[in-house]
């Protein structure tokens, strides 16, 4: 519990309460963290005090809010290595979660001139666009939009549910479309309004952007894809090896 009379702020010891209350535990994963509102009667102090507790545990990745239904304890953190080329299904199998996802848009499009120049297309041909809301044991972790050109993949959407299914395994298996490689940059940025909306969380969290172009065995461009994955629940780690300097440089 807490000591009204400490040289330690209230709000640090609040925190402790509840991070130890998280680690052996006594909150499993998942479960609802008592809110600004309880935090302040259990404890005698005011919401102030109780919301910057929230807040500082909510920045070392312990607990997560999910807008309009409360505050929530963290599973750890999503690790993934940057080795391979995988779809997200495949990626979260290989960690043990269960993936699924939510679509938000699934239309053949015109499309735009930074897609059909990162795909080689003509101007404003037809492209499939499928924008989901990737999600692992039934949290959002990436708002992701994805470019395909519709003449390799015609009836695509009609056949297929990408709620469902994994867009990959289709255009493998279906499309013949033979994925080897893929150029990818990845930035940190502040989810916008959208991204928010999408991905059920604050003003001001972190995402991990994401542009991946990927190629087929032929060389050729198929899938332009934009990612945004919460800074929160997911972390990239990859392994460096030291490359010796030549001449003595």
């Amino acid at each position: 519990m807490i000591t009204h009379d400490s040289p330690v702020p209230l709000y640090v010891q609040i925190k402790d309460y509840l991070r130890r209350s998280i680690q052996t535990g006594a909150i499993g994963v998942h479960a609802r963290v008592p809110s600004e509102r309880e935090l302040a009667q259990q404890f005698n102090v005011n919401r102030l005090t109780a919301s910057r507790a929230l807040k500082e545990l909510a920045q070392e990745g312990l607990i997560y809010s999910r807008v309009g239904k409360g505050t929530y304890v963290c599973p750890p953190k999503i690790n993934q290595t940057l080795k391979a080329l995988s779809s997200f299904s495949e990626e979260m199998r290989q960690l043990g979660q269960q993936a699924s996802s939510r679509v938000l848009q699934a239309a053949i499009v015109h499309a735009p001139e930074l897609v059909s120049r990162a795909l080689s297309l003509p101007a404003e041909a037809e492209i499939v666009l499928l924008v989901r809301v990737r999600l692992a044991d039934g949290l959002p972790i990436a708002l992701e939009s994805s470019h395909i050109p519709h003449a390799l993949c015609r009836e695509i959407l009609p056949r297929h549910d990408f709620a469902r299914e994994s867009l990959y395994h289709v255009l493998r298996h279906e499309y013949g479309l033979r994925m080897t490689y893929a150029h990818q940059t990845i930035e940190a940025q502040v989810a916008s309004e959208g991204e928010q909306r999408a991905l059920e969380c604050k003003p001001g969290t972190p995402i991990l952007s994401i542009v991946r172009v990927t190629y087929t065995d032929a060389d050729q461009p198929f899938e332009y894809v934009r990612s945004a994955y919460r800074g929160d629940r997911y972390r990239f780690h990859t392994e460096l090896r030291l490359v010796e300097a030549q001449n003595g440089a």
